[in-house]
């Protein structure tokens, strides 16, 4: 009896061992089995990877209809939706020269691909929120008011800042409540590429859309390279948002579009919950900081992994024509039966 049970409990804890995208075809998993890598549907929810090839409705289907499905999704890129995130926000200059930025958190109506509206928290209504830019010396003031049904709060990440700045309730400030502001103030001490975002109720408000990018000054580069342009990509992977890039899923996202012999900047901002392995076809990337630090000795790499609230800056030289694919090389996060979605688009080099 004790080596039956015994056997029972192996073969048990073997099945909870193995994550649901490593079971063979047809096994059965345990239910309630997950990993923080579970496959990833078109509208970035989890799911699992089905073994054989799926209809949208679930129903098995041929390769040629398969191949036809996917053809028509990947080649509606990029697709038009409504709303676009990251946009430079103006600072109204006060009379000591204080740059001053409004942001207003909101319930707001956000198309992440065509036909996929949710239900997102956005700072002045958009996902990402506004992109701010200051340079090295700035006096910084940005009010934020709170029209959400729930407070919040806002961290503005790796600034360094007066301890009451730092925009975590119930240690450095109160929680601002529904109806009320907050002003931030601090000054811009370092070149920067960082981001912002709420620190209340975290899981839910920076999955539904609570977040955006802060440019302080700019990162040294390499040889004193010009870059043609300047490329903030934040990911995110979970919530409301789901799996996109700047607030947009496959076909929705933005191409990165350059003139052969371009030096283009790109600075990856993980703004979710799981690393990210971004990974450039045709061309190669040269690091050349971490978290808006320049490293000392840059390197080339294909494949950039980044972790949650990490930074990335990475320069890339278009000296090969094409239209060349650019994503998360976790394959559960980019493609799938119905072909490419989520955290996938191209940088296309004429």
């Amino acid at each position: 009896m004790r080596k039956q049970l015994l056997t029972m409990a192996v073969a048990f804890a073997t099945a909870l061992a193995v994550p649901v995208w490593l079971a063979p075809a047809g096994a059965s998993v345990p239910a309630g089995t997950t990993d923080a890598h579970d496959a990833h549907d078109a509208h970035g929810s989890a799911t699992t990877s089905p073994s054989t090839s799926e209809s949208d409705h679930g129903a098995a289907v041929d390769w040629k209809t398969m191949d036809e499905q996917m053809a028509k999704r990947d080649k509606s890129f990029p697709a038009a939706t409504k709303g676009e995130g990251g946009k430079d926000l103006a600072p109204t200059v006060l009379a000591d020269g204080t740059k001053e930025f409004h942001l207003t958190a909101a319930p707001t109506k956000w198309e992440v691909e065509p036909g996929k509206i949710v239900d997102a928290f956005a700072f002045n209504g958009t996902v990402p929120g506004p992109t701010i830019h200051v340079n090295v010396g700035d006096k910084v003031k940005i009010v934020v008011e709170n029209q959400l049904p729930e407070s919040t709060s806002v961290h503005w990440h790796g600034i360094q800042l007066p301890n009451n700045m730092d925009g975590v309730p119930d240690v450095t400030q109160d929680p601002i409540q529904p109806g009320k502001s907050f002003t931030y103030t601090w000054d811009a001490t370092r070149p920067m590429v960082t981001w912002y975002h709420s620190h209340h109720n975290g899981t839910k408000q920076v999955t539904s859309g609570l977040y955006g990018g802060i440019e302080v000054g700019d990162i040294p580069t390499p040889n004193n390279i010009k870059p043609s342009q300047v490329v903030l990509m934040q990911v995110q992977d979970a919530g409301t948002v789901g799996m996109t890039i700047n607030g947009k899923s496959f076909p929705a996202t933005k191409p990165i579009d350059a003139h052969l012999g371009d030096w283009v900047e790109i600075t990856y901002i993980n703004v979710g919950t799981m690393e990210h392995p971004m990974h450039l076809h045709g061309v190669d990337q040269l690091v050349i900081a971490k978290d808006g630090f320049p490293l000392p000795a840059p390197y080339t790499a294909d494949t950039v992994p980044v972790s949650p609230g990490e930074r990335y800056t990475v320069l890339v030289h278009a000296n090969a024509k094409g239209a060349w694919a650019f994503h998360c090389h976790i394959f559960p996060h980019s493609e799938g039966s119905q072909g490419m979605f989520g955290l996938f688009t191209l940088m296309r080099i004429s």
